[in-house]
């Protein structure tokens, strides 16, 4: 990306990218992704003068995890808040409900078991309920456009805003 930075030009940048260990098990390529790719958007951002910046990172991230995704994740958000652009969202979304390509058994057992348990995930578990791809989108686009606090946004927030618009 750096390479080719005079051609990093936009309004705003949406970063949605993402791997998993069982397509990446090389952790250093893993980092490269999950880490680089958004902390280089940031950098990128700043020296184009680019004022808004919206990146999918996930609930759970904490730079002190012992669980590797949660550690890069929160690794990277904190890198990315540290590049001070006007205007950042960091979506924290819990488990995505949208339908996938690849199989990740886990993944649909979690999916159907959180069918029964979203309803029962009231008041400060709210934000531990799935939500749908098309929802985060909505609530990305929505914010590209319009005035919000810059931040962390947990799954419930993206909810909320997007059943608001």
């Amino acid at each position: 990306m750096d390479k080719h930075k005079d051609l990093f030009n936009a309004d705003e940048v949406f970063c949605c990218i993402g791997t998993t260990q069982s397509k990446t098990p090389d952790k250093e390529l893993y980092l490269k992704i999950d880490y680089g790719v958004p902390v280089m958007a940031a950098k990128l951002c700043i020296a184009n003068d680019i004022g808004t910046l919206l990146v999918v990172s996930a609930l759970g991230a904490n730079k002190n995890s012992k669980i590797f995704y949660n550690r890069t994740k929160g690794r990277m958000e904190e890198a990315v808040l540290n590049e001070k652009i006007k205007n950042i969202y960091i979506f924290q979304p819990s488990l995505i409900s949208g339908i996938r390509t690849e199989k990740r058994t886990e993944e649909i057992i979690a999916k159907i078991v959180m069918k029964v348990v979203n309803p029962l995930l009231v008041g400060s578990l709210k934000k531990y309920r799935s939500i749908h791809p098309k929802t985060i989108v909505k609530t990305m686009l929505w914010l590209a456009n319009n005035e919000y606090q810059s931040g962390r946004i947990t799954s419930n927030k993206i909810q909320e805003i997007a059943d608001s618009i």
